[in-house]
């Protein structure tokens, strides 16, 4: 055949395949979501997200230095609370799972960029992100609240506080309140395109976090809309965010995209449980390659445009990375 053009030839070997790869991952890029537990040497199974487990302080503080030796520099902590209450006061309490956490995690590796989950549903009886008054989930009133556990969060070391719950005006009100306390060096990863997905049962799960009655649709957003999305991302860097968050990343990449083209500022997204979850799934049931499918999720969601990823898999994908650079050295 007379071809003057022959892709194949640049696909010929791995090495040559490497020379041209346009993307790629690297397991500083990754954020690891870490759930938090009471009790001493916890490891408790999920059962909705296998290999994956409730860990006691202590037990995170070992799981983030097999993060950190693999290159993963950044964790986000969820905190499981079995004590609730309408006003989610154990939210905001210094001496709190999440706040003795942080501090654990500070004084053994001081270099980890420690990432905290700012939202109410954990703490409240009815499991929403909002309080409730009157049967109606309120929205200045719950973000008085997610300011005092952000502040809690950020007093005990926090990094980066990232608000997750969708409520109007968070961002620059927990900005705020930082700063009012001198806290100006802490950064606000902002959830700002959270979507209201089915995709998130498994994480609910694992909180115990679902709503005792109602749904989350009226502060998470409408998984047809993307003008949205890119109001509310414009919002919250307005009000002073550092990062902003697609979530789900998987059925939003073309969200995650938008935004990288609408704004000059870092993309987060969040790979989430359920994602997480129809992978291990169909492994195994040896319907697909649990790696392979793992690193082609993660490498659509790079490619999409995130500059980091919130992974469920970002230790398993930090040791195929380390691995495949091995090879070539």
């Amino acid at each position: 055949m007379d071809l003057v053009f022959r892709p194949r030839r640049l696909r010929r070997n791995p090495l040559i395949r490497e020379l041209v790869r346009e993307t790629e991952l690297a397991p500083r890029q990754f954020i690891y979501p870490i759930f938090v537990s009471e009790g001493q040497g916890i490891r408790d199974p999920i059962d909705t997200m296998p290999d994956q487990f409730r860990l006691s302080v202590d037990e995170v503080v070992r799981e983030c230095e097999t993060l950190y030796d693999l290159g993963v520099g950044a964790v986000n902590l969820f905190g499981y609370s079995e004590v609730k209450d309408e006003l989610a006061t154990k939210s905001y309490d210094p001496q709190g799972l999440v706040q003795r956490c942080i501090r654990e995690i500070k004084k053994k590796i001081p270099e980890m960029c420690v990432q905290t989950d700012v939202a109410l549903d954990p703490y409240t009886t009815h499991g929403h992100d909002g309080l409730v008054i009157d049967g109606e989930i309120v929205n200045d009133e719950t973000v008085g609240v997610l300011c005092k556990m952000a502040l809690s969060h950020a007093e005990a070391g926090a990094d980066w506080i990232a608000p997750s719950d969708m409520m109007d005006g968070r961002v620059g009100a927990i900005r705020d309140s930082l700063d009012e306390q001198g806290l100006h060096h802490v950064g606000i990863l902002a959830y700002s395109a959270k979507y209201a997905s089915c995709f998130y049962g498994p994480f609910r799960g694992a909180l115990k976090s679902a709503p005792k009655k109602g749904d989350k649709k009226t502060y998470q957003m409408d998984p047809s809309n993307t003008r949205e999305a890119i109001r509310e991302v414009s919002l919250d860097l307005d009000e002073g965010a550092d990062v902003v968050m697609v979530k789900p990343a998987l059925a939003y990449l073309d969200v995650i995209a938008r935004v990288r083209s609408e704004f000059d500022a870092p993309v987060a997204a969040y790979n989430v449980s359920g994602e997480y979850a129809m992978v291990i799934a169909a492994a195994e049931k040896g319907w697909v390659d649990r790696e392979m499918a793992m690193m082609e999720m993660l490498y659509s969601i790079k490619r999409a445009g995130a500059d980091m990823i919130l992974t469920y898999f970002a230790k398993d994908a930090a040791r195929r990375l380390k691995a495949d650079y091995a090879q070539f050295r």
